[in-house]
């Protein structure tokens, strides 16, 4: 069920967090060959790997990117839309570029990468869109992020309806609170660390914040949840999110 033997994969913002590990996991499950987007050249050529990897240091919202990628690969039996960045203010202090920016990398890159994809799946195939607990749950601070992340599972319901009778499954993996640094450039943290004197205790807070009262997760458990979305073990599952929290948006 877990084995990618001979398959191509995509992998965006792959040079570090659920990127990476998402790479390291098909790596480590026999991926044939990895395609490996993310700005980050350097973090990109750092990444460790078995695999035949290319690795393309790139903007995912730059359209030109997938239209050159779209006439250089052949095929494509996964990808994983995990691209993002933070964008943390109150809606009143944001600042319109912020926001489109926030758009243009976490909901343009994706819908650019998903389309690329499909057109490249001519066999059938497994795609997961990388979206947030901040989906599912309103949290002060987050608008653009959480808007952004919002909008990629509705992406994800209405591209697995359309792609589905072409043996396409897709779907929407909504992590909580990962160890990245997107957690601690919040407001909702800032406010944390002032009330409680110390990161230490402001993050005992975010924890107790938790159904479960969890600490933060690694990138590894969330990469080896999103190989699951992409491996025949969920072949029955298709336009769903997956909320991987601990409880959190509760």
């Amino acid at each position: 069920m877990t084995d990618f033997s001979g398959r191509v994969a995509l992998v965006t913002g792959a040079a570090s967090g659920i990127g990476a590990a998402v790479a390291r996991w098909l790596d480590a499950q026999g991926i044939g060959e990895l395609v490996l987007i993310d700005c980050d050249g350097a973090g990109l050529a750092a990444l460790e790997l078995g695999a035949p990897a290319r690795r393309i240091a790139g903007d995912v919202a730059d359209p030109r990117l997938w239209d050159r990628l779209e006439s250089e690969i052949e095929r494509l039996d996964h990808a994983v839309l995990n691209a993002g960045i933070v964008a943390a203010a109150p809606i009143a202090q944001t600042d319109p570029s912020d926001w489109r920016r926030a758009m243009a990398v976490n909901l343009d890159g994706a819908f650019l990468g998903l389309r690329m994809a499909l057109r490249r799946m001519s066999t059938g195939g497994s795609i997961v869109l990388t979206s947030s607990a901040v989906a599912m749950k309103p949290f002060a601070g987050t608008g653009a992020y959480g808007v952004s992340k919002a909008a990629l599972i509705q992406l994800a319901r209405i591209a697995a309806a359309e792609a589905a009778p072409q043996g396409i499954r897709i779907n929407a993996i909504a992590p909580g609170r990962v160890e990245t640094p997107i957690w601690t450039k919040t407001p909702h943290f800032e406010a944390l660390l002032a009330e409680h004197g110390s990161r230490e205790a402001a993050l005992a807070a975010l924890r107790a914040e938790t159904a479960a009262s969890r600490d933060f997760t690694t990138p590894e458990v969330i990469a080896a949840q999103i190989g699951f979305l992409l491996s025949p073990a969920s072949a029955n599952i298709l336009g769903t999110v997956l909320v991987s929290d601990a409880g959190f948006s509760l």
